[in-house]
């Protein structure tokens, strides 16, 4: 169902159309690429709705970090919450923006010409990552040191490390397209949403962990009214079902 027909959306409708009378902006984004699918569509409604215009910039959290130190700009920055708390607490960040974006766990993806496999339980993924030829997880995301933590409490980090391969960025969905891993271990999110891939499902519950999220407006930020109402926007209930559709939890 369309996010904004229903009574629950109304206060929404009328948040999108009172930024109509505004002229169009352009809403500069720095985010983790955890949350890239989430936002991705989100804004591709917003922009839709309200005529303004959304700029992305994805990276693992560390990069876009140091990116914002080194000096980028932004209107909005999603990153991890200490991340964030740090950016308040330098001032460029304003307080009262911050806010909670979700999370999402830790999943397996495979060529989408792959026999299914089942990873239910801990002794089953063990058994999956101990067959395959490789195996590829985020450089710096948290989402590798997820993984790497997990092979740790399977007991196999040693029997894993000569097929363990690193990669930034979109690197890891390329090199799972191509054949070069045979496995990629990252965010559901990202796992979801990569070309010719299967997703095989989450980690088990006993090794799952989550990568949070948090959000906040730049301080600097050029039009205030129309950038806060897209944080608003994105974190508002009726943004719900584009979460959990790209494999985000909202709390």
């Amino acid at each position: 169902m369309n996010l904004w027909i229903s009574a629950g959306h109304v206060g929404l409708t009328l948040l999108l159309s009172q930024s109509l009378a505004v002229d169009a902006a352009e809403i500069k984004v720095i985010a983790s690429t955890g949350v890239a699918s989430v936002v991705t569509e989100l804004g591709r409604q917003f922009e839709a709705t309200t005529g303004h215009t959304v700029q992305t910039d994805f990276a693992v959290i560390a990069v876009s970090k140091r990116k914002i130190d080194a000096g980028a700009t932004f209107d909005i920055a999603i990153l991890s919450p200490a991340v964030i708390d740090e950016l308040v607490a330098l001032g460029k960040i304003v307080a009262d923006t911050r806010v909670s974006f979700g999370r999402t766990g830790i999943g397996v993806a495979v060529r989408k010409d792959t026999p299914r496999q089942d990873i239910g339980s801990g002794e089953a993924l063990k058994k999956m990552m101990l067959a395959a030829k490789s195996v590829g997880h985020s450089k710096e995301g948290l989402s590798g040191v997820h993984f790497l933590a997990a092979l740790d409490r399977l007991g196999i980090t040693a029997e894993m490390k000569p097929k363990l391969r690193a990669y930034e960025g979109a690197g890891l969905g390329d090199a799972l397209a191509t054949g070069e891993v045979e496995v990629a271990v990252t965010g559901i999110g990202p796992a979801l949403s990569m070309r010719d891939a299967m997703f095989v499902g989450p980690l088990p519950p006993e090794l799952q962990s989550y990568v949070v999220f948090a959000a906040g407006v730049s301080r600097a930020v050029t039009h205030a009214e129309v950038t806060r109402s897209f944080l608003q926007f994105m974190t508002a209930p009726a943004a719900a079902p584009v979460f959990k559709a790209k494999g985000m939890e909202r709390d």
